[in-house]
């Protein structure tokens, strides 16, 4: 339970925000997921654009209320796609969401990374705790050596009681330096924007087994981010998604089901979500 009285506000009021809106989030995203990407955008209560031809884009991204960038799949059609969306957004002042699938592990996919946030403004970077790190790393936020393991975190990296302070530490630094804010997700979430720096510990730890809730996770912050401000949307964004989680593991194991059936409970826990619920079952800390 959330015992801030502000932060309550803030949640209830941005959840009304975004459903009242129905903002347009366009997603440039990996094709292994985007059909669960567009459904979870609508349950959300987003508007999903899943356009790639980079002759259209930039109609599309002035029209639209987020630009969420995967580079989970990429090709060189992709990347220019990106690069195109994203110019225009800053033109545009549409947020931006970033989920930098992979970085740490090839050249390709660190070169495009570091091009995005080097070139363009993110409103929002969310990852894992090893892709989160590995930008930290190409950014000079710190020197160790992480090595990432394909999307997957590293075990080394996954965010306990014991490591949450360092962490937290990490990602406010990354966000201060890059002006953005960062969301590294996982069996606990660390939230950032430079000053204010949240921890959130709910989810399951059935949903890392379906491809795809990291993406949907992504592109979800985007409709949020589009419908409120960066950090209250992306709370949000990360709230509904792990009591969804829950609620689909509950559901599972009443049932004696499967992924396959958590896949499909966690979009319509995702529709069925409501502030009272985020505010009454959220677990956080601010850190």
């Amino acid at each position: 339970m959330i015992n801030d009285d502000k932060l309550k506000e803030k949640i209830t009021k941005s959840l009304t925000e975004i459903k009242a809106k129905n903002p347009l989030t366009h997603c440039i995203t990996n094709s292994v997921t985007i059909n669960d990407c567009a459904n979870a955008v609508l349950a959300i209560g987003g508007s999903p654009f899943m356009a790639e031809d980079a002759e259209e884009l930039e109609e599309v991204v002035t029209i639209a209320d987020a630009l969420v960038i995967n580079i989970g799949k990429l090709s060189k059609e992709q990347i220019k796609s990106m690069n195109v969306s994203a110019k225009v957004a800053n033109e545009t002042g549409t947020p931006i969401v970033l989920d930098p699938v992979g970085v740490g592990v090839t050249e390709l996919r660190n070169e495009t990374t570091l091009n995005l946030i080097e070139n363009y403004q993110m409103t929002t970077i969310r990852g894992n705790i090893s892709e989160i790190k590995a930008i930290a790393k190409l950014t000079g936020v710190i020197d160790e050596n992480n090595t990432a393991k394909g999307v997957d975190v590293n075990a080394d990296d996954i965010i306990t009681e014991e490591n949450l302070a360092a962490n937290g530490e990490i990602i406010k630094e990354l966000a201060k330096k890059l002006n953005t804010t960062v969301l590294a997700s996982g069996p606990i979430d660390i939230l950032s924007d430079g000053e204010t720096t949240i921890a959130i510990d709910n989810g399951d730890d059935m949903m890392p087994l379906i491809t795809g809730s990291g993406c949907m996770l992504s592109s979800i912050v985007g409709s949020c981010v589009g419908g409120s401000t960066p950090l209250e949307g992306t709370l949000v964004a990360i709230l509904a998604m792990n009591l969804a989680g829950e609620k689909a593991r509950a559901k599972v194991d009443e049932k004696d089901e499967g992924t396959g059936s958590f896949r499909t409970y966690l979009i319509d826990y995702l529709y069925k979500t409501n502030a009272e619920s985020l505010v009454e079952e959220s677990n956080i800390m601010i850190l």
